[in-house]
């Protein structure tokens, strides 16, 4: 936009009014993506949230980082894509459509799988786009003209591709494994979505009787084993001890035989099993326990030979071996766990847990009580039961290997670098990857299975399409005319029963499994650029792939980044980004980490109401440290808004005094001491920004733009101008420090932009007529260098009077008191400093110069110095010396006594290791604040001397 109209601020700064008009404007105008096809090209791609999602502080945190280099580097001229989307999020997604269905008193079972998938697509539509809708109110430049979602036909497209050439080249394969089995959603579950929470639970131990009467060494006839499933001894296979354990040396490849169900199992020796630990021995039930599993295929034991005790509820079911009693079997899990307890003890199979009073009074109980980490599933909030089930799997571990030599070889380099020891540590023990998802709504495998009703074989064949598999079918099997398509195994079995199926009939039911959700989004860093279809949009992989950077947060790092790092490697030849930068979580103002059930989340959107968008996104990159968590502190979101009000009324300033917008890029030619300083402050701050945001130190980027506009242009460039613009007459000097504030200010709002898009924008504007939106400006280019003996002089200008000012203070002078200053020791470029400044000091010190060959009278004076020079000012008439002597001995005695018992109590370790850590760090502040109270009363008294 082109902006004519220069007009006046309005006195109060209004962040909702602001980020209402500039967003629609940016978007409408495509300014997210502006036209620069021979520019170089930038790229980020945003971690796609749920669609089912909505705006949560950890996404504030990673989209404004995101934003600011987006920003930044389309300020710098660049061909900036910021790939935006969202995730079908199979679970989630499928989750919200079936209560809504609950709701109206309907399931999802009542629907086809066609008709369902229908409802969830209709729910997308009309309720999906809330968290975009909240990106935009934090004020993500994304280009939404490409939107994507990773069920979009294109991007379906590429998965499926994916899949099948993965399976064609042997890296995805079926097979029986365990899996976190959610018996609520009754689907396979990733790690991600386990959450571990501490339960009260029991340990319970159990004799195991040796069969065939064997006995251990010291005549034992059983062993003993604790578990906190008592069920799963319905399942056990087999007993593991230590081969290195003396007491069952004696009974390794023996057998014992389980109460209840008579199952003989044998001993084995493994190092799973720890003689330190309770008794040293271990049951093994290899179906339902992850650890134990590993135990058993070491056993020889075939996951196909593996007992299976629950169905998909979870409820005990009849093992291969029919070995379960009746009254156990459609008994929910916990109740079996119960039944069992109680039939051991009958037994007499229970080995109480004693215990013994201080009064030597000895009680049993039937178990041990324990605090247990247990699995549950975020989603369906019930415990997740290691199942084992037929499942399909990428080969990771041959997929990892290029992804961990990329790493290596400084091909993707990870911020901070301490990550990659995490990174290597998990890519070198990575695991088969489960990729298969028992629901409905999700990209469904593409793989069809063959059933011979003649010989009862099932064959599978992977492809695309449809027609593609009965091409492939006719070749494999050349007598099949015609193909009858059912929904299961199930039906195909049933369709048999009934007869009459011609020999020439295939019958085909396809997977009726869907793909992880993390399978597709692992592409997503090439297939939201168009791969693999040759159309518009493919010109956009070979300028835009391998992307720039990726930012993310840690815990994600192997469930999303690491699988995009193998799928790019191993599909486009490259890694998929040059950085990965990880940042930390949001934690509450305790440290401790966010939890709707603590109630102490914060929602960002109230943030933004409370303070506006700018303020929260300056907080997020103020307070990202490399390496460390950030702690919500509302305090330093409020005093970021303040910082916004003061650019606000620093540019209203400006405009009152007949500065506005500048028409130039490089500095402008000036005289002034002063003019040449804040040049070289310019020039110093965009090297600070652009070797910040370089390193991703966004904490560095922040505070250098934070104490620029503060400190050096707010505090002190507009202080020293006061008196050259309030001079008489349209001086040459006036005109000069108009021109160089106008472009300071300008520089000032495009090194802002990218952390305050909003408030600079709308300055800008406001200074003055504008070529363009600040949006697509050019970042800062001086052309000049930092002046020596300007900021010298200048420098030494804002020292003297901060220490003229801190020194009334000190001594409780008002500050606009006059004082006289006499100077002692001045050499001959502070004596012309001196001259230059003696209507500034008058104004800003509140001083008058005395002749500089003038002696400073006797009697009690304040005494600063600064450089080589010593400035006197007499106090005589100004205050009561003797009482402000007093008044300032009491305090400081005070405050010191106060500094003393707070170092007493951080010097004790009882209090430093046994209190809150809230009140030991409140402690320490205190301590600081007294003992920096107490140096500076100390400095007062020795003033007066």
């Amino acid at each position: 936009m082109t902006s004519t109209d220069k007009h006046e601020l309005p006195k109060t700064f209004d962040p909702s009014a602001i980020e209402a008009k500039w967003y629609p404007h940016w978007e409408e105008t495509n300014a997210f993506r502006p036209e620069r096809p021979d520019a170089a090209p930038y790229t980020i791609v945003n971690p796609p949230p749920n669609v089912t999602g909505s705006l949560h502080i950890g996404h504030a945190l990673d989209n404004t980082l995101q934003d600011i280099m987006i920003r930044y580097e389309r300020l710098r001229g660049k061909d900036a894509l910021w790939v935006v989307g969202t995730d079908h999020a199979g679970i989630a997604t499928q989750m919200v459509v079936e209560r809504q269905l609950e709701a109206a008193q309907d399931k999802r079972t009542n629907y086809s799988r066609e008709d369902f998938v229908k409802k969830v697509w209709e729910w997308k539509e009309e309720s999906g786009g809330q968290i975009t809708r909240q990106l935009r109110r934090l004020g993500c430049s994304m280009d939404w003209s490409r939107e994507q979602f990773t069920m979009d036909p294109h991007f379906s497209k590429s998965v499926l591709k994916v899949f099948v050439d993965l399976y064609n080249q042997g890296l995805i394969y079926r097979d029986k494994r365990l899996v976190n089995w959610d018996p609520k959603l009754k689907t396979a579950i990733s790690d991600l979505e386990v959450e571990t929470r501490e339960m009260q639970g029991s340990f319970w131990h159990f004799r195991y009787p040796l069969a065939d009467g064997v006995t251990l060494d010291d005549g034992r006839d059983h062993i003993v084993v604790a578990t906190t499933r008592p069920e799963t001894m319905l399942a056990d296979m087999a007993v593991a001890v230590n081969g290195e354990d003396p007491r069952y040396a004696s009974v390794i490849g023996k057998f014992v035989e389980l109460p209840i169900t008579g199952r003989r199992i044998p001993i084995v020796a493994d190092d799973h099993a720890d003689p330190e630990l309770g008794s040293g021995a271990v049951k093994i039930t290899p179906g339902h326990d992850f650890n134990d599993f590993e135990v058993g295929r070491r056993a020889g034991i075939a996951a196909s030979d593996m007992l299976n005790m629950f169905d998909a509820e979870a409820k005990v079911v009849q093992t291969a071996d029919g070995l379960i009693p009746a009254e156990f079997v459609g008994v929910d899990r916990f109740d079996a766990r119960k039944l069992v307890v109680e039939q051991m003890k009958a037994l007499g199979r229970l080995v109480p847990h004693t215990v013994t009073a201080k009064d030597g009074e000895v009680t049993e109980h039937d178990a041990e009580p324990r605090t247990i980490q247990t699995p549950y599933g975020d989603r369906g909030g019930v415990v997740i039961e290691p199942w084992l089930t037929d499942q399909w799997y990428v080969d990771a571990k041959t997929l990892a290997q290029p992804a961990i030599e990329a790493v290596k070889t400084g091909v993707i380099e990870i911020v901070p670098k301490s990550w990659e020891k995490t990174f290597f540590h998990w890519m070198d023990n990575i695991q088969p990857w489960c990729v298969s998802r028992q629901l409905w709504w999700g990209h469904r495998i593409p793989a069809w299975y063959c059933f011979n009703h003649v010989t009862l074989e099932t064959q599978i064949f992977v492809t695309q399409a449809q027609d593609e598999f009965e091409q492939m079918a006719i070749k494999n099997d050349p007598q099949i005319k015609r193909f009858v398509y059912l929904n299961s195994r199930r039906e195909t079995y049933e369709y048999c029963e009934q007869g009459g199926v011609p020999v020439d009939t295939c019958l085909v039911y396809r997977d009726e499994d869907v793909l992880d959700t993390w399978f597709s989004s692992a592409l997503w860093p090439f297939a939201t650029l168009g791969w693999p279809q040759d159309g518009a949009d493919a010109p956009l992989v070979a300028k835009h792939y391998p992307n720039d950077l990726l930012i993310s947060g840690f815990d994600i790092l192997f469930f999303w980044d690491a699988r995009m790092a193998m799928m790019g490697t191993h599909f486009m030849g490259a890694a998929p980004w040059k950085q990965l930068y990880l940042h930390g979580l949001v934690r509450a103002a305790d440290g401790a980490k966010m939890s709707k059930s603590k109630g102490n989340t914060v929602d960002p959107l109230g943030l933004i109401d409370q303070y506006g968008a700018d303020a929260l996104r300056f907080f997020m990159a103020a307070m990202e440290s490399q390496g460390r968590d950030i702690k919500m502190d509302e305090r330093r979101v409020e005093g970021y808004r303040n910082f916004a009000t003061k650019l606000w009324n620093a540019a209203r300033f400006c405009q009152s005094n007949g500065i506005g917008a500048s028409a130039s890029v490089a500095a402008p030619q000036a005289t002034l001491a002063v003019n040449r300083w804040i040049i070289g402050e310019v020039v110093d701050t965009v090297a600070a920004l652009d070797k910040a945001l370089a390193d991703l130190r966004f904490d560095a980027a922040a505070n250098a733009i934070y104490h620029f506009v503060w400190d050096q242009f707010c505090d002190w460039y507009l202080e020293l101008i006061k008196p050259v613009l309030s001079a008489e007459g349209d001086t040459g000097e006036a005109t000069e420090t108009r021109r160089v504030a106008g472009w300071v200010l300008d520089q000032i709002l495009v090194m802002l932009h990218p952390f305050m898009p909003f408030i600079t924008e709308e300055l800008w504007h406001a200074l003055g007529e504008r070529a363009g939106d600040l949006i697509v400006a050019e970042w800062p280019q001086p052309e000049a260098s930092v002046d020596v003996e300007a900021k010298a002089e200048t420098e030494w200008r804002i020292a003297l009077v901060r220490e003229i000012r801190s020194a009334k203070n000190e001594l409780g002078i008002s500050p606009g008191a006059r004082l006289n200053a006499f100077v002692q020791g001045a050499n001959d470029q502070t004596k012309g400093w001196i001259n230059g400044f003696w209507t500034g000091a008058q104004r800003l010190a509140r001083i008058d110069f005395a002749p500089l060959d003038d002696a400073a009278p006797e009697g009690a004076t304040i005494q600063i110095v600064v450089n080589e020079a010593t400035f006197v000012l007499p106090l005589d008439g100004i205050i009561d010396i003797a009482a402000e002597k007093t008044r300032l001995t009491k305090a400081l005695e005070a405050v010191s006594k106060e500094a003393k018992s707070l170092d007493g109590r951080l010097s004790n370790p009882a209090f430093v290791e046994k209190a809150k850590p809230e009140a030991v760090e409140k402690a320490r502040a205190d301590h600081a604040e007294k003992s920096a109270e107490a140096e500076r009363l100390a400095a007062a008294l020795a003033r007066l001397g």
